[in-house]
């Protein structure tokens, strides 16, 4: 078998000079240093400081710009130049109007580029940094790369191009050019660790940020689920997708984003809401949006019919599905429709809106007649939105339930596990799965719920967990008994709104607990570590995202602003480069206007988790992993020649 793969291998490398040469350069690279990894989870829409932070590379660009000019530039000219790398054309666009001697500007700015680009370019192969260069530029930007000042001879040819650059009116395109390939090469690998989607307005630009990005990979969250649910045509997640949206005034995303019309939702609410002014489901002013109170009426009244329609569909599925095991969530039963009241765990509440127009107390599961068209009609908008199936088919491509990347293990929620401490099973078509075994047959049963084009069973029950995956128990996104939404909207006592979660979140400062997860997913305990998000840290409260000695990390700190009052920041980053573990807490960001005209970027704080004795190899990760198996490869096939096993294609 061996000597089959080699013969195969030979048609690759036909000689013995190019064998040779392929290992040479093999082992060059092992003894690169590391690239940097950029960790962001929980975003939830907010574009505009994901961007900023996408951008900036949580501080590295600012960073480097530091370490390279510390002693030469002034704090307000590294701020203007770290500004210029973030955002190039608006810059450029002030400059231009401000900037009397434009040239000079322009001389002086392209060659502090230059010395940027040079240097984070230093630590990846001339073979990898050419791939990255805009097309345009390419060949003028690889002779820039070689520094001139240390040939002499060359200095007046350097000086040319720039010169020339300017002379040709292509400064512009240049800077920009540059700019953002500083950009890409600070970063070698982007992990987003899921809930893109929901409350931010903007979900969809993070998406097209992420489709353009050169290396990522995404851990599912909950809130991503919906949606991909949704483009599936669960109809359950449909109504979620839509609540949410019309929770947090976000409605705009699915007419005009994903165009998908909620005309017929809103005759829809207006018919069977017209006299109640729905006060409990009026939208939450979290974004900068403002409405009209007529508006707000309006959003109310949808925001209501929807949630009753979802609490229905979710019905059908507990019902459908006895071995999700949540019965007890079939609120509606517990109904005293006469009384005004519900019975909780063998407690009765008053409910603060007594008002269901479209319940069968009889049969409150039950869709009426308007509501099934209703929700056909927009599960078929949901799976017909051009632009929603191509954001979901990146989630599928680039994303799964969990990841192992360089001694790391990534997911969003949690592991779950029983009170003892133990992995929780979960009963899947007559099998019992827990730990690993269960998010795997998750990603299996979730791409089944979507890629399976038949109306199957399978598909149907891949459609099932989509939904589970977003509410249920045994849920590594969701990782609470029970997602009390009814109670919230309905039931006054906060006691009924408390989600009580799974002990993962009690156990999670234990070395056990992290050794036992090490082990499971196949990861060495003494160097690994658990990065996840989900749950947002309250640092305002003294609570740190530091777990288990730092061999846990939680960095969702509130990226989201419905969150940041409750956290105290605005989210937590993570950075993981050849000297080691970085954790950045953010604060509020304003606007992109603010920091392009006023040169404010979002001030950080780093915590150094881990440094490293000896700057971390290209050896010591995943890929050198990999590179080292193509080395013993290449070196099978060099003795195979050089034994004449195989011959030579001279």
């Amino acid at each position: 078998m061996d000597l089959k793969y080699i013969r195969l291998l030979s048609k690759q490398y036909p000689t013995i000079a190019e064998a040779c040469t392929e290992i040479i350069n093999l082992e060059a690279i092992l003894n690169l240093p590391k690239g940097t990894e950029h960790f962001l989870t929980d975003v939830h829409g907010e574009h505009e400081q994901f961007v900023h932070v996408l951008k900036n590379g949580s501080g590295v660009v600012k960073r480097k710009v530091e370490e390279l000019f510390k002693n030469s530039l002034m704090e307000c000219e590294k701020k203007s130049l770290a500004t210029l790398i973030y955002y190039p054309e608006q810059k450029l666009d002030l400059i231009l109007k401000e900037e009397k001697n434009i040239d000079d500007w322009y001389k002086i700015a392209l060659y502090r580029l230059i010395e940027i680009c040079r240097y984070v370019s230093s630590i990846y192969t001339r073979s990898k940094v050419r791939k990255a260069l805009p097309k345009d530029f390419a060949y003028i930007i690889e002779e820039l790369l070689h520094d001139g000042n240390l040939y002499e001879d060359k200095e007046q040819y350097y000086d040319g191009i720039i010169n020339t650059i300017i002379k040709t009116d292509r400064a512009r395109e240049f800077i920009v050019s540059l700019s953002k390939l500083i950009q890409r090469l600070i970063i070698d690998r982007l992990h987003i660790l899921g809930d893109i989607y929901d409350r931010g307005s903007r979900p969809d630009i993070i998406l097209d940020t992420l489709m353009e990005y050169h290396s990522i990979d995404i851990q599912w969250g909950n809130h991503d689920v919906i949606w991909m649910a949704a483009a599936a045509g669960v109809k359950a997640c449909v109504a979620n997708a839509l609540r949410i949206s019309s929770r947090y005034s976000n409605l705009d995303i699915i007419e005009d984003v994903y165009g998908i019309s909620i005309l017929p939702l809103a005759t829809f609410a207006l018919e069977q809401y017209k006299d109640d002014p729905c006060e409990l489901f009026l939208p939450k002013d979290c974004n900068d949006k403002v409405y009209s109170n007529n508006e707000k009426q309006l959003i109310a009244k949808i925001h209501k019919a929807i949630a009753i329609i979802q609490f229905k569909l979710e019905g059908e599925i507990i019902d459908r599905r006895p071995e999700f095991e949540m019965e007890h969530r079939l609120l509606f039963n517990n109904i005293n429709f006469k009384e005004g009241s519900i019975d909780i765990k063998g407690k009765n509440y008053k409910l603060m809106d007594n008002n269901f127009p479209t319940i069968d107390p009889e049969n409150p599961y039950k869709l009426t007649r308007g509501e099934e068209i209703l929700i056909d009609k927009l599960s078929a908008s949901f799976v017909n939105s051009e632009k929603l199936q191509k954001h979901v088919e990146f989630l599928f491509a680039k994303g799964s339930m969990y990841l192992k990347f360089n001694s790391n293990l990534l997911f969003h929620g949690c592991i779950p596990l029983n009170e003892d401490g133990s992995f929780r099973n979960m009963l899947i078509k007559g099998k019992n799965y827990c730990g690993k075994k269960l998010f795997d047959r998750f990603d299996t049963l979730v791409r089944e719920g979507y890629f399976n084009k038949s109306n199957s069973t399978e598909k149907l029950y891949g459609m099932d967990v989509m939904w589970y995956l977003w509410i249920g128990p045994c849920s590594p996104l969701f990782g609470k008994e029970e997602m009390a939404t009814f109670e919230r909207y309905f039931i006054e006592d906060k006691e009924c709104h408390i989600e009580r979660k799974n002990p993962y979140y009690r156990l999670r400062e234990s070395d056990e607990m992290c050794d036992m997860i090490f082990e499971e997913f196949g990861l060495d305990p003494r160097k690994s570590h658990i990065i996840n998000g989900h749950v947002p840290i309250e640092r305002k409260k003294g609570e740190s995202p530091i777990k288990c000695n730092g061999r846990l990390l939680v960095i969702d700190g509130g990226f989201s602003r419905a969150y940041q009052e409750k956290t105290g920041i605005a989210g937590y980053t993570l950075i993981y480069d050849s000297m080691g573990l970085q954790l950045v807490a953010h604060n509020h960001f304003k606007s992109t206007e603010e920091a392009i005209i006023n040169e404010t970027d979002i001030l950080s704080t780093t915590t150094i988790l881990e440094k490293e004795k000896e700057r971390k190899r290209v050896r010591d990760t995943d890929i050198g992993v990999e590179l080292q198996r193509e080395i013993e490869d290449l070196e099978k096939l060099l003795m195979s020649y050089r034994k004449g096993l195989i011959k030579e294609k001279l």
